[in-house]
């Protein structure tokens, strides 16, 4: 016997006479089988978030049990998929029923149609468990799908075929513990609210390379690290995610628009297909999912939209990949959360949250990280990238808190960097990195043991500008030093030179760390040889009047196929500079 329903209020309603109902169990709601999840249990009435518009449903329509927690189904055919926040593929929706979701639909995550080559790697007799890689499909043409024995699954693999399969179709049996066959596919379904599993979990200790200056030099996030990005409107916390999505050096990209105003996600779901992979030279798609859940979408959806990603980003993890995820933006996810548990009646929190804001973030963001996956050799990571928009750039904001006590890397974007035209608007005086220090042998061994002392020396020059601004604001810049105004110069440098990046110039828009390095290390070299010819009696106007100063603003514009000329212009440097040092001193 089905429930009924006694209220509906928004995304929320509210039914009694469920048989056994559960916590996040599914149910189908009203006479169109909307789709719903319990949030709450009390007496004999189940609290029901619904994932789509509830206009026109009203009480004693009925509401029925599937007994199943929200769950996406894993298996080929994820990648160059662009699904809603439950995991509805709105490319196929898009060509049966128009451009919106009509309400109730039901169309399958991965095609039931597609037949996949599947190529065995496991042999039969062999005890296996779950996480054991059976095989493996060619997915797109640069990532390899291994098939997985699902989690919980464990025993001896009876029969294992090859050959084409549909993602429905046995491709082996294995007998489990108590002697039960059990059929595995393809795919497997997986509930979203509960993370997979994995053997253990190792400290982050890679850096996450993104070809971004301001991040790698800076304030760089660890493979299986996680960051927050929070800024006001307008400040490119998207364009930031677009660079990481297209540079960062990940296996896998995972991107989810949260909440997101309409036409910034139209921006990346006509952008993203269209983009070329700079690993591979083929489409960045061959490695992408995007998930998409706009602000005119159904509230309650984006609650779910950011579990539906990371479920799907630790399914590539298993595989053994290096996975991306950027979740655009968990503000308005925070948002959902505020209003479903006002409907709820709920006590409020700061800022009218609900008190259980922190411990869902944390739930979120705990299942990054750098792991050993179970039955499979080797590492794998899955990397975190929040971004935050508080209202009106707030960084005391509940959600920007509670985001920062969770990550470890902290970009934070600055509105007057924005409107000033400097992109990106990362702000270098309050952004941290808590990864810096253990990524130290990293940067030791693969580029130069000079990485972390540059970088100090760069950050405190960097210091230094906003203290003697203070004075400049108060008594004018004649009143400082000599020493105190290069002090602002080779700030200035390595603020326009280095800092400042174009993400839409097709060589500036990425620099690898050897590049950085080279390019960090002449603005130094030019700083320290400047120094040593003001403290020798050298006017600075004969210092900044060097036309090597241009050579070291071009640097940039090199590409990485000449990047060896970046070391040329050290010698360019020194040579401008001989003639101005004191007498005894050698550039």
């Amino acid at each position: 016997m089905a429930g009924k329903i006694i209220k509906v209020s928004g995304p929320l309603v509210v039914a009694r006479g469920l048989v056994n109902p559960k916590m996040y169990e599914v149910v189908k709601v009203g006479t169109l089988r909307l789709f719903g999840e319990i949030i709450g249990l009390k007496a004999d009435t189940a609290s029901i978030q619904v994932y789509e518009q509830t206009e026109g449903l009203g009480p004693g329509e009925p509401v029925d049990n599937t007994g199943e927690q929200l769950s996406v189904d894993l298996g080929p055919g994820l990648l160059r998929q662009i699904y809603d926040g439950i995991q509805r593929p709105l490319d196929l929706i898009s060509r049966k029923y128009g451009d919106f979701i009509p309400r109730g639909i039901e169309e399958p995550a991965i095609s039931r149609e597609t037949a996949w080559e599947f190529v065995p790697t496991a042999k039969p007799g062999n005890a296996v468990s779950g996480g054991t890689r059976l095989g493996y499909v060619q997915e797109t043409e640069i990532v390899r799908h291994w098939i997985l024995v699902p989690s919980g699954l464990s025993g001896t693999l009876r029969e294992l075929r090859a050959g084409k399969f549909t993602v429905t179709e046995a491709i082996g049996t294995i007998v489990d513990e108590s002697g039960a066959a059990r059929d595995v596919r393809l795919s497997h379904r997986w509930p979203v609210r509960r993370g997979r599993p994995y053997a253990r979990k190792l400290n982050p200790v890679e850096p996450l390379i993104t070809g971004q200056r301001v991040l790698d030099t800076f304030f760089p996030l660890a493979k299986g690290g996680t960051a927050c990005v929070p800024g006001p409107f307008g400040s490119g916390k998207t364009v930031v995610q677009h660079q990481l999505s297209k540079w960062a050096d990940a296996d896998i990209i995972v991107y989810v628009g949260c909440g997101e105003r309409g036409n910034e996600m139209t921006d990346v779901l006509l952008e993203f297909p269209e983009l070329k992979d700079p690993r591979t030279g083929k489409p960045l798609m061959e490695r992408t999912v995007l998930i998409a859940n706009t602000s005119n979408m159904p509230v309650a959806a984006r609650e779910a939209s950011v579990f539906t990603a990371i479920t799907i980003a630790e399914y590539y993890r298993d595989m053994g990949y290096n996975v991306a995820l950027m979740a655009d933006s968990t503000s308005r996810w925070a948002e959902a959360m505020r209003e479903i548990s006002g409907r709820l009646e709920e006590m409020p929190g700061e800022e009218g949250y609900p008190a259980y804001l922190a411990s869902r973030i944390s739930e979120f963001y705990e299942r990054a990280g750098r792991v050993v996956p179970l039955g499979a050799e080797g590492e794998a990571t899955l990397s975190v990238i929040g971004a935050v928009s508080p209202p009106g750039g707030d960084l005391s904001d509940p959600v920007v808190q509670a985001t920062l006590r969770e990550v470890r890397v902290f970009w934070g974007l600055d509105a007057k960097l924005a409107y000033a035209r400097h992109f990106p608007a990362i702000n270098w005086l309050s952004s941290y990195s808590l990864y810096s220090d253990a990524m130290g042998a990293y940067y030791d061994a693969r580029v130069s043991p000079e990485w972390i002392p540059h970088r100090a020396s760069a950050l405190r020059l960097l210091q230094e500008e906003a203290e003697l601004e203070e004075i400049v604001r108060l008594v004018g810049v004649d009143s400082l030093s000599a020493r105190d105004r290069l002090v602002l110069e080779t700030a200035r440098s390595i603020r326009e030179d280095f800092l400042h990046q174009n993400a839409f110039h097709e060589v500036d828009t990425y620099s690898s760390l050897r590049k950085q390095f080279l390019m960090l290390r002449a603005i130094l070299l030019h700083h320290e040889l400047a120094r040593q010819a003001i403290d020798g009696g050298a006017p600075l106007e004969a210092v900044l009047a060097l036309r090597v100063n241009e050579t070291i603003a071009r640097l940039k514009y090199h590409p990485e196929s000449e990047i060896d000329a970046i070391e040329a212009a050290y010698a360019e440097i020194r040579s401008a500079f001989a003639s101005i040092l004191p007498r005894g001193v050698s550039a």
